[in-house]
């Protein structure tokens, strides 16, 4: 409240960073597909800190969601955050660190704010990784044809693609400030009550397939397990490493397996 009402332009930026989570991760979801489309798990190492990068992403976005401290995402952090219970033995110990004391309260949103600030700059470091190995290796092409001599010319190419991505950027800038709360749920905007759950515990889109998962297995542990593995599995890619074409149909057709489940399991 302090931000939206006493800062000056302090609603523009928390819009601004409210917004920009989703376009980030849409971004970030094509950038996937597309690389998984090419088959860019054969070089390992950009394809390892791409799914790193992921995984960080989703936990760095989902302590902010906490820290938005209304009725659904406080019952969010306690939904996640008690998952840690299937650890064996340590199960407690580790949601008692996160909460900070018996309940989860004020002391669990102080640490999420650390952790929220302090991770990406661990995210930065990831990137700074991932485009090193990107340009070590060269990036594939349609044919996954590499040569430290035959390359394209940035000019004109990448120029006006780059000039269409900034356009759309634009667009999506323009659309969040005619319509700021189209991707939130109205119960953002409840105060929390310590008593009584939501009846529907609604995830922000993103977040959707791996809400599906959980709620599809009446065990905790399996749900976890899966939940976890439902990302994971995109590390086994890089022991992929047949040199087919790109045109491999088995492969596009993996590609449309996986996005027809993701939104199966957002819808």
């Amino acid at each position: 409240q302090y931000l939206m009402f006493e800062v000056n332009e302090g609603w523009f930026f928390r819009l601004l960073h409210f917004n920009f989570v989703s376009l980030f991760f849409i971004v970030s979801f094509l950038h996937f597909l597309k690389g998984f489309f090419y088959s860019s798990y054969r070089l390992k190492s950009v394809w390892s800190v791409g799914v790193i990068l992921l995984v960080f992403l989703m936990l760095i976005s989902f302590l902010g969601y906490v820290m938005v401290w209304s009725q659904m995402s406080f019952w969010a952090g306690i939904v996640i955050t008690s998952l840690l219970g299937v650890v064996p033995y340590l199960g407690l110990d580790f949601i008692l660190f996160f909460w900070g004391a018996f309940i989860f309260g004020g002391n669990s949103l102080k640490f999420f704010f650390a952790l929220h600030f302090l991770l990406p700059f661990f995210l930065v470091f990831l990137v700074f990784f991932h485009l090193y190995f990107l340009h070590f290796y060269s990036s594939s092409s349609s044919l996954f044809f590499f040569s430290f001599f035959v390359k394209k010319s940035f000019y004109p190419f990448f120029w006006f693609k780059d000039l269409l991505n900034i356009f759309l950027v634009l667009v999506y800038f323009g659309f969040f400030l005619i319509a700021p709360f189209f991707f939130s749920d109205f119960l953002m905007f409840e105060e929390i009550n310590f008593l009584v759950s939501p009846v529907h515990i609604v995830p922000e889109w993103y977040f959707l397939f791996a809400y599906a998962i959980l709620r599809s297995f009446t065990s905790k542990v399996l749900g976890v397990f899966l939940l976890f593995l439902s990302i994971l599995v995109f590390l086994g890619f890089v022991f992929l490493g047949s040199k087919k074409g790109l045109n491999d149909i088995s492969n596009k057709s993996l590609v449309l397996v996986f996005v027809l489940l993701w939104f199966f399991l957002s819808w």
